[in-house]
């Protein structure tokens, strides 16, 4: 018997988009990238941008919403993490997508000179 490919249901790839929708903000991807090596208290992240409290605040939310931040407090400060580091593996998809669109348009530039 051949088993058949298992196709994604349009219900998960709503909930991957969701979580793909959560990333897609520089300001997010920052601190995806910034708590990629261990946990940060909100000052270190606020810190990063520059931005107001309640901007970064803002963000963190969304990350959280999704699954992909956790937070504790800690004293007087709130704690960030990673909730599954592997978010940051995506990152390096991201990148080689992008390697490889740059060196197709590149090859498209050497042909349409040599033409």
């Amino acid at each position: 018997m051949v088993k058949r490919p298992t196709v994604l249901s349009f219900e998960e790839a709503e909930i991957r988009s969701s979580v793909i929708k959560a990333l897609a903000h520089p300001v997010r991807l920052i601190i995806v990238d910034l708590l990629k090596d261990g946990e940060k208290r909100f000052w270190e992240i606020k810190k990063a941008f520059g931005a107001d409290k309640s901007t970064i605040s803002k963000h963190l939310s969304v990350l959280k919403a999704a699954g992909i931040v956790s937070s504790r407090r800690h004293g007087g400060d709130m704690i960030y993490r990673l909730e599954v580091p592997c978010i940051v593996d995506f990152f390096a998809c991201v990148t080689a997508v992008i390697e490889n669109s740059v060196r197709r348009q590149a090859m498209c530039l050497c042909k349409d000179r040599r033409g």
